[in-house]
C-alpha cells in the first residue's frame, strides 16, 4: 500500500534527520527547515496527509509566530491535511491556539518515538473519519437558524439561478467554499462541474497555466496540450478562492473572461470562449485593496454583482450548539462510538466561546472531544483545554475602551507587565518584518543596534549577541 505522505518542518537539521529516519518506515517524508521552504514545497505540488511542524521556526526561533502562521498556509494549500505539532514551546495557551488555528494535536518536546507515531495515527485516523462522514456529499448544506444564516440562505435562493458573477466574503474557516458550492447545487448547473481554486496555495508563475491551459511547448515541460480550469468547467462553476492573491497581471486576464469569455492557452494564439460561472472568495476587504492599488477596481466591480458575507461562528448565536449537536452525530456514528455530552456549564462556556477558527476550529474540537470522551459527559475543565486563550479572542479596537474593559475585569493587573509585552510585541514585529536582520530591525524600531541588543537581553532573549551577523555588518 502507498505509504501516507508527511511533511516534516523543523530547523534543527539532527531532529529532521532523526526523524526522517524514525518514521521512514510508515511515511513517505518530505522535509522542510523553515515556513518559506514548506510553503515552496507545498506551491511545488507536494499535498500530506499529516503535517509534523515546530512552532519556533526562523527567523524569530525563540517564538511561535512562523509556526502559528505554517498552519495558516498549510490549510491554505492542502485543506484535509491533519497537522501535529512537535514543539518545545509548549505553554498551555499555545497547544490551544494552534488546535483553534487548525492543528490536530500538540505534542511537546521531548517525546518519545512511541508517542509521536500514536500522535500521527489519531491525525490520519481522523482524516478518514471526515472522509467517511459523507462530509463531500453534503458540501452545500448550511446549519443553522440564526437571522444572519437565514439572511445568507435568502441571498443563496436568490443569486443561484443567475450566470453573473459572485463574492463571497468572510473569515478563515468561516465556510466560503460551502457558500459557493451551495450556489452551484442550487442552480441549473448542478448536473455539471463546480471546480475550485485557491489563488493562494499556488505559485504565482502556475496560475495562468492552471486557469487556462498550455500548449505543448508552451514552457519547459509541457510535453503536451493541457486544458485548463475554465475549459474543464465547461458549464458549471468555476470557484476561486483567494481571489486577493491574484497576481496583478493575472487580474486583467481574468478581467477579459468576465466581460466577454474569451481567453487564450498559455502558448496559444486560438481564442476560446468559458461558460462557466465564475464565484469568488476572499478573507479580505477587496474595497481597501483596491484604494490601496493592490486589486483592479474594474476587477472588483465585474466580481461583485452579487455580493454575500458569510458571517462569523461568533455571530452566530445557539447556531453554535446546532453545529455541535451535527457533527457530533457524524463523527460518532462514523466511529461506532457512543456521543459525548457536554454538562450545562460546558455548554454555557461553548455559547460563550468566540471560535476564532469559526467552524473549521468547531468541526475539530468536536473531533477530538469524540476520540477522548466517546460516551461520557464534558465538563468545563475537560473543554477548556481545547479552547483558544481568552487573550487570542477578538478584543475592543480601541485602546482606551480595551484599558477600561481590561480594569474592570476584576483580573490581576500589573503595568509592568503590560508594559513589557507592548514592547517585547515591537521588538518581534521589527525581527520578523527585518527577517531577523538587527541592523534593519533597529532602523524601523528608530533605536540604535545596540539598543536593541540590550532591550532583547532585558527581555531574556538568548542569542542576543553583538556581532557582524548580519548582511554588510562587517563594512559597516
Amino acid at each position: 500500500m502507498t505509504k501516507p505522505r508527511l511533511l516534516l518542518v523543523d530547523d534543527d537539521a539532527l531532529i529532521g534527520e532523526s526523524l526522517s529516519f524514525a518514521l521512514a518506515r510508515d511515511y513517505d517524508v518530505a522535509r522542510a527547515e523553515d515556513r518559506a521552504s514548506a510553503v515552496a514545497v507545498l506551491r511545488e505540488g507536494l499535498r500530506p496527509d499529516v503535517a509534523l511542524i515546530d512552532l519556533g521556526l526562523p527567523p524569530v526561533a525563540h517564538l511561535p509566530n512562523e509556526g502559528f502562521k505554517l498552519i495558516g498556509d498549510l490549510l491554505a494549500h492542502a485543506p484535509q491535511v491533519r497537522i501535529v505539532v512537535l514543539t518545545g514551546q509548549n505553554e498551555e495557551s499555545n497547544a490551544r491556539r494552534a488546535r483553534a488555528l487548525g492543528a490536530a494535536d500538540f505534542v511537546p518536546k521531548p517525546c518519545e518515538p512511541d508517542v509521536l507515531r500514536k500522535a500521527l495515527k489519531r491525525a490520519l485516523e481522523s482524516t478518514d473519519l471526515e472522509r467517511r462522514g459523507g462530509e463531500a456529499r453534503e458540501a452545500f448544506t448550511l446549519i443553522g437558524d440564526s437571522p444572519p444564516l437565514r439572511r445568507l440562505r435568502s441571498q443563496i435562493d436568490l443569486y443561484a439561478a443567475s450566470s453573473f458573477p459572485a463574492l463571497i466574503e468572510g473569515e478563515s474557516g468561516s465556510g466560503k467554499e460551502r457558500v459557493a458550492s451551495a450556489l452551484h447545487h442550487l442552480s441549473a448547473r448542478s448536473r455539471e462541474p463546480f471546480l475550485a481554486l485557491n489563488c493562494a496555495a499556488i505559485s504565482p508563475s502556475l496560475v495562468e497555466p492552471t486557469l487556462f491551459g498550455y500548449a505543448k511547448g508552451a514552457f519547459t515541460g509541457a510535453q503536451q496540450a493541457k486544458s485548463g480550469y475554465f475549459e474543464d468547467a465547461g458549464e458549471g462553476t468555476l470557484f476561486l478562492d483567494e481571489i486577493g492573491e491574484l497576481p496583478g497581471d493575472l487580474q486583467a486576464k481574468l478581467l477579459r473572461v468576465l466581460e466577454n469569455g474569451e481567453y487564450q492557452r498559455v502558448g496559444e494564439t486560438q481564442t476560446r470562449v468559458s461558460r462557466a460561472r465564475v464565484v469568488a472568495a476572499t478573507n479580505r476587504d477587496l474595497r481597501e485593496e483596491v484604494r490601496a492599488g493592490r486589486f483592479r477596481s474594474d476587477l472588483y466591480h465585474r466580481l461583485s454583482v452579487f455580493e454575500l458575507d458569510v458571517p462569523a461562528l461568533r455571530e452566530l448565536g445557539e447556531d453554535r450548539l446546532r453545529l455541535l449537536d451535527h457533527y457530533r452525530a457524524i463523527y460518532a456514528a462514523k466511529t461506532g462510538a457512543a456521543p459525548f455530552e457536554l454538562d450545562p456549564r460546558a455548554r454555557a462556556r461553548w455559547l460563550g466561546y468566540g471560535f476564532p477558527g469559526n467552524v473549521r476550529e468547531l468541526r475539530n474540537i468536536v473531533i477530538r472531544l469524540t476520540t477522548k470522551y466517546a460516551g461520557y459527559t464534558v465538563g468545563e475543565a475537560e473543554l477548556e483545554p481545547e479552547l483558544a486563550p481568552a487573550a487570542e479572542l477578538a478584543r475592543p479596537a480601541d485602546p482606551v475602551e480595551r484599558a477600561r474593559a481590561e480594569l474592570l475585569s476584576g483580573a490581576p493587573f500589573s503595568l509592568d507587565n503590560v508594559l513589557r509585552g507592548v514592547e517585547q510585541a515591537y521588538l518581534d514585529a521589527a525581527l520578523a518584518i527585518a527577517n531577523g536582520n538587527m541592523s534593519q530591525a533597529a532602523k524601523l524600531l528608530g533605536v540604535s543596534r545596540t539598543t536593541l541588543y540590550g532591550r532583547l537581553e532585558a527581555a531574556g532573549r538568548s542569542g542576543a549577541k553583538m556581532g557582524p551577523s548580519d548582511p554588510g555588518e562587517a563594512r559597516g
